[in-house]
């Protein structure tokens, strides 16, 4: 809302070539219109301050300020018309401030159905803001209301997936009493991932904080599709079958409760991701993460997990191998001696 009338101040550039700037323009004119204390003269029992400026017959209009004369630094005076100008407008009815600074916020309503908001908040920070920061030196930019929420979801997110993976690691470390083992099953999720991004390219979505949640419950589909290949290669492996073998008669025989975990989750999202209604919309990214991401894991589940424990296998042969014959060398340097 529009405040009071006021004058608006402009310094000409003939005046600030002689070293003039606003804040000494408006400091002179404040000081011949309201004045300035001076002295201050004890009045019995009241401190009465002695004010100059200038008298009353000529601060009544604003023909006086035209008329007041200006001091510019190096000596001289010149009339206010000569070094600046006054246009008339409204002022503003409150000013909003935040840590010592004038704040203005400028708010907005995505229509969800034409356009993401994150291509809305994306051409803002590549076309506008820029823009707006060469013109204005100074301005800081920020963003608040649902995309600030939106960074401090993300934010406390990432800190509790984290913790999660932690306890899931320790979880999993504990019934399969190995450290290495629970890292095979982690190392698909990041694959999981890639699945929810290509299906966000497909559906045509933007990555969003929802996208995230979807991916935090996808984890837990994934870690439990890797679980069942690893717990069955573990115990084929403890009936006396080598690694390769032991692989093989798992991934077929958990490849049809993996597939059928996979695809009903799948299928059963896909009513969502088809429908076309706006608060289907706010749903849409994490439901595109969970489906595509678990149709994604299961491949890999099946194919990169089983390399992995593999490799993990090898290696762990070859240094049980060499650990036998480096302690089968201290006897024998022993008995020479």
């Amino acid at each position: 809302s529009g405040g009071k009338q006021e004058l608006s101040l402009r310094i000409r550039p003939e005046a600030e070539a002689l070293g003039l700037t606003t804040g000494e323009l408006a400091r002179q004119l404040r000081q011949g219109f309201y004045g300035e204390p001076v002295q201050r003269v004890q009045r019995g029992r009241d401190d009465v301050a002695v004010v100059v400026r200038y008298p009353a017959a000529e601060r009544r209009s604003l023909r006086d300020l035209e008329s007041a004369w200006i001091r510019v630094p190096g000596g001289g005076e010149l009339p206010f018309s000569a070094v600046a100008e006054a246009r008339g407008g409204t002022g503003y009815a409150s000013v909003e401030r935040r840590d010592h600074h004038r704040n203005i916020n400028v708010t907005a309503d995505v229509d969800r159905a034409s356009v993401d908001p994150q291509q809305v908040l994306g051409a803002l920070r590549e076309q506008v803001f820029p823009r707006l920061l060469s013109e204005y030196p100074g301005l800081v930019l920020g963003l608040d209301g649902q995309s600030r929420e939106e960074a401090e979801m993300m934010a406390s997110l990432g800190t509790g997936f984290a913790l999660a993976m932690l306890a899931a690691y320790a979880l999993l470390a504990v019934p399969l009493r190995s450290y290495l083992q629970p890292l095979l099953i982690l190392t698909a999720i990041p694959f999981g991932f890639v699945g929810a991004v290509a299906g966000h390219a497909i559906l045509g979505l933007q990555l969003s904080s929802f996208s995230m949640i979807g991916f935090v419950a996808l984890t837990g589909v994934v870690v439990n599709d890797a679980l069942l290949l690893i717990d069955r290669a573990n115990r084929n492996r403890a009936a006396g079958m080598e690694a390769p073998a032991a692989l093989v008669e798992a991934a077929v025989t958990r490849f049809r409760p993996i597939l059928l975990t996979s695809l009903t989750t799948f299928f059963g999202l896909l009513p969502l991701i088809f429908e076309r209604s706006a608060q289907a919309l706010w749903l849409k990214p994490m439901v595109a993460t969970l489906a595509f991401g678990v149709v994604f894991a299961t491949v890999i589940t099946l194919l990169i997990v089983p390399a992995a424990y593999l490799l993990l296998d090898t290696a762990i042969a070859r240094t049980r191998r060499g650990s036998r014959a480096a302690g089968l060398l201290v006897p024998a340097q022993d008995l020479g001696k």
